[in-house]
């Protein structure tokens, strides 16, 4: 086989001729179209990182507003157990307020019904010993009792205080001495009782005499709005009213 240098020269001709068309017509365009993808990836690759560091910034703010949440959360449950705390030591004060009170008054009332008692068990007390008395003092009035509490009274009178005794001669010259007895008094006894309380009071004055069998012994003296009582009954009558006095202080 000969070489032929015109076929050789041609086919490099042609050779170089194709590589210009790859070149011009085919390499230039793929490679054009490879830097546009490439480009594209680049781009879909920057817009890629682009929206990870987005969602990363938008992840990272998620996570800060959950921790804020959680934070003002357990911020308010705090404030929110507080609150209930002090509403619920609020009201157990005013309970135990109420309670109290309400504790106080029924001692009040145990105080008064017990003191109601106690009253009504001395003054029962009291009217039995005043019955008591009155029986005994009955069946011990006699009309020699009676003479010994008219001695009796016509000895204190002179001893008065002035001033009483004044009033007493004043009332019992104007209007008289109304005299009241248990027992009926003879003659000779109302003459000494006259006598007695004309030597009192200075002068003679008008005694006027009457049966009071109700004061079971001793007397009665009444001048004007002066009375002078020496009996059993207003006896009786002077220590039921200092008991009852003594109870009430």
């Amino acid at each position: 086989m000969e070489f032929d240098g015109t076929t050789f020269a041609l086919e490099i001709i042609n050779f170089l001729v194709l590589v210009w068309l790859l070149q011009h017509f085919l390499y230039k365009p793929v490679t054009t179209v490879i830097a546009q993808r490439q480009a594209g990836i680049e781009k879909t690759l920057a817009d890629a990182q682009a929206t990870q560091n987005e969602a990363d910034v938008l992840k990272c703010q998620y996570d800060n507003r959950t921790a804020e949440w959680e934070q003002e959360k357990a911020q308010t449950r705090q404030q929110l157990q507080q609150e209930m705390d002090a509403e619920r030591a609020r009201l157990m004060t005013v309970l135990q307020a109420s309670l109290d009170e309400e504790r106080n008054k029924l001692r009040a009332i145990e105080q008064r019904r017990n003191l109601e008692q106690r009253q009504r068990l001395e003054e029962e007390a009291r009217a039995e010993g005043g019955r008591f008395a009155a029986s005994l003092l009955s069946r011990l009035a006699c009309s020699e009792l009676e003479e010994r509490i008219r001695g009796v009274l016509l000895e204190d009178m002179p001893h008065l205080p002035d001033q009483q005794l004044q009033a007493l001669r004043t009332a019992g010259q104007r209007d008289g001495v109304n005299i009241s007895s248990a027992y009926s008094l003879d003659e000779a006894q109302r003459a000494g009782l006259n006598q007695a309380l004309d030597h009192l009071l200075g002068r003679p004055v008008a005694c006027t005499f009457k049966h009071a069998p109700e004061l079971m012994a001793g007397l009665r003296l009444s001048m004007g709005s002066w009375m002078l009582r020496a009996s059993l009954l207003d006896e009786l009558h002077f220590f039921a009213e200092a008991q009852h006095a003594d109870a009430k202080r």
